[in-house]
């Protein structure tokens, strides 16, 4: 069964733990990245993302303006525009004057940096005009267009206004014709653009957007190689990237042929969104069967257990099946925030629990952690070992910071965690025929578009009650409830009374049919008792080893818990895991977890002979998203079995 995503207009949050972290986007985050992308706050990497904005303004007014004023990167653009979706779904759950008028200020420059066919984009209007297009393995114009694109639907869809809409149907219309016209081999080195398309086709009904994003998804990977005749050609560069690397840009063979997820992963998983979405919107299986087949190549072989994705700093890359390393992992949050986007658009596919699952592993481990508790500090790749005065120093480790900074020159990530967070009520739930599909617990209630709501109240993923009470006049129709793969033991109850949930269950979701009436409380109890983990003897950098995990959280063991030294611990084979009393001052409220162990002592020098000596201690764990926020020490998600 096919299901549709719920409008974020439809879901009102309510005071929930993701609810909290929605309300500190509202309150600080988006403030905060506002500042930045004004350059307003000391201290702090400037952006320049506003001013590349105003200096296309006054290019395109016949002002001088000279390509050395435009100090950011070519995909700048692309920053604005997820602050503005993130903004924008801030205003969906409720007026925010203040909010808007900064918007709108943006929107303005947006409209008149746009050149009269439709052609928006900073970088080249006052960096390289003349080069328009001719650099599409590199140059992110197709990126920065789908992530407006997708900013407007956003916009439109939270408040009704059109004027943003209207910019990017214009830029829309502007890409159509170049890329099914003028140069029908082209396509983006940076996927993005595909997913956004479908966005907007579904935002205006216009047919050819659905048309130009299936354009672009078949003409991938087509031979000649597009970027390898382009790079002949073209005479300049931005990165210098290398054009024969083509799975580096997911282009090595077409879409439908290709086996393993490769390259670039937050490319990887924004095409396979597209691709996904396209799949549904056309009714085309071979398109399905090959997101299938990718997702399992990421999910079942390439993904860590924090759902992270992109095991190597070379290229932000997937590499090769279970070379999935600790200390040098890049697993960056945007690729974790692109794979809850193409599970979310795989339910819509099929509703799978394993899909859903992947969404909420992603989501609370890899995404959470990549926002530091108080909003400010955002990190870029989520490491699952980190050691002081190694990690972030060392050559290959160059990359992998113990401490979130406060912002980076490519800074994607920030407010893309912004965006998801803030509209993650229309991940939550997706709506199918007379079924409410619930795939994350959240507090707060959802209109289903059926003729009756859903409130949901739940201390959820610290607690494993699930309370829905249904809103709305006598009818039968289903909820569809997803029953996570890690809960050994959980009860279901309609009205205080026990669900036979063996028989309710298929493919991961408990389906509930029958004639509701206002009020009616449906209760999902889940197993919360914490749990070894461990991965396959394939994962080198995990054998011999095992993690935690209580609920969907993953926890990881910090210096400061352990006497500043968790490289030397170890559990034990035959001890036993212990959840703490949930402590409300700890991390912002978390359920420290207990294991009996190991630590092994000094060898008092660089090597001695003899084995290793150690005496037996206590291993305290805290979830892995709230890691680095107090201080600098060190982190191990992993941790040996003896």
């Amino acid at each position: 069964m096919q299901s549709r995503e719920v409008p974020v207009t439809a879901y009102q949050a309510g005071e929930g733990f993701l609810s909290q972290k929605q309300k500190l986007v509202r309150q600080v985050v988006l403030p905060y990245q506002y500042d930045i992308l004004n350059d307003q706050l000391p201290g702090v990497e400037k952006s320049h993302t506003i001013e590349h904005l105003r200096l296309a303004v006054r290019k395109l007014k016949g002002e001088e303006v000279s390509p050395e004023e435009y100090l950011g990167l070519v995909f700048q653009d692309s920053d604005v525009a997820k602050w503005l979706e993130a903004a924008a779904y801030a205003l969906a759950a409720g007026p925010d004057p203040e909010l808007e008028a900064r918007m709108e200020e943006v929107i303005d420059l947006l409209e008149q940096s746009q050149r009269p066919d439709g052609y928006l984009d900073s970088y080249f209007t006052v960096k390289a005009p003349g080069k328009e297009w001719t650099n599409l393995q590199e140059a992110h114009e197709l990126y920065c267009a789908g992530h407006l694109m997708e900013a407007a639907c956003a916009y439109y869809e939270a408040t009704g206004k059109d004027r943003f809409l209207k910019i990017m149907e214009k830029n829309g219309d502007c890409i159509y014709r170049h890329f099914m016209e003028a140069c029908p081999r082209g396509f983006s080195g940076h996927p993005e653009i595909e997913l956004a398309l479908m966005r907007l086709y579904r935002a205006t009904g216009n047919e050819k957007y659905k048309e130009l994003c299936a354009h672009f998804i078949d003409v991938r990977g087509q031979e000649p190689n597009y970027f390898i005749e382009e790079q002949k050609t073209r005479g300049w560069n931005v990165w210098g990237n290398d054009s024969l690397d083509t799975d580096y840009t997911q282009s090595t063979k077409p879409v439908r042929e290709q086996e393993d997820a490769v390259g670039h992963a937050v490319r990887a998983v924004y095409l396979y969104t597209g691709m996904a979405d396209l799949a549904k919107e056309s009714g085309d299986e071979s398109l399905q069967a090959a997101c299938k087949t990718l997702w399992d190549s990421i999910t079942k072989r390439r993904m860590y257990v924090t759902g992270g994705i992109g095991s190597t700093v070379i290229g932000e890359a997937f590499t090769v099946d279970y070379d999935l390393p600790n200390a040098t992992v890049y697993a960056e949050t945007c690729a974790s925030i692109g794979l809850i986007f193409f599970a979310r658009r795989m339910l819509e596919l099929e509703p799978r629990g394993e899909y859903g699952d992947v969404m909420e592993r992603a989501l609370y481990n890899t995404v959470l952690a990549g926002m530091a508790l108080d909003g400010r500090r955002f990190f870029y790749v989520n490491p699952l070992e980190v050691v002081p005065g190694i990690s972030g120093e060392a050559a290959t480790q160059r990359h992998d910071l113990p401490q979130r900074p406060q912002w980076y020159t490519c800074a994607c990530c920030p407010p893309n965690v912004a965006r998801l967070l803030t509209s993650i009520g229309s991940y939550a739930y997706t709506v199918g025929e007379n079924t409410l599909f619930a795939h994350l617990y959240l507090e707060g209630t959802v209109g289903t578009g059926l003729g009756w709501s859903l409130s949901c109240e739940t201390g959820y993923p610290h607690q494993g009650e699930v309370r829905y009470t249904y809103h709305g006049p006598e009818q039968q129709t289903t909820l569809a409830l997803r029953i996570p793969g890690w809960s050994r033991e959980t009860a279901l109850t309609v009205n205080g009374e026990p669900a036979d949930l063996a028989s309710l269950t298929k493919d991961g979701y408990a389906y509930l049919t029958r004639t509701f009436r206002e009020g009616d409380k449906v209760t999902l109890t889940l197993d919360m008792a914490p749990q070894w983990v461990t991965a396959s003897a394939k994962v080198p950098a995990a054998t011999g080893c095992a993690a935690v995990q209580r609920g969907p959280l993953v926890y990881c063991a910090e210096g400061v818990d352990n006497s500043d030294d968790v490289l030397g611990l170890s559990f034990r084979r035959d001890g036993a895991l212990k959840a703490e009393a949930f402590d409300p001052a700890l991390l912002g409220g978390v359920t420290p977890i207990t294991a009996q162990g190991w630590r092994q002592k000094d060898a008092g020098g660089l090597y001695a002979y003899g084995l290793p000596r150690r005496e037996e201690t206590e291993v305290r764990l805290v979830p892995y998203y709230a890691w680095a926020n107090r201080g600098l020490t060190q982190m191990r998600v992993w941790l040996p079995v003896g």
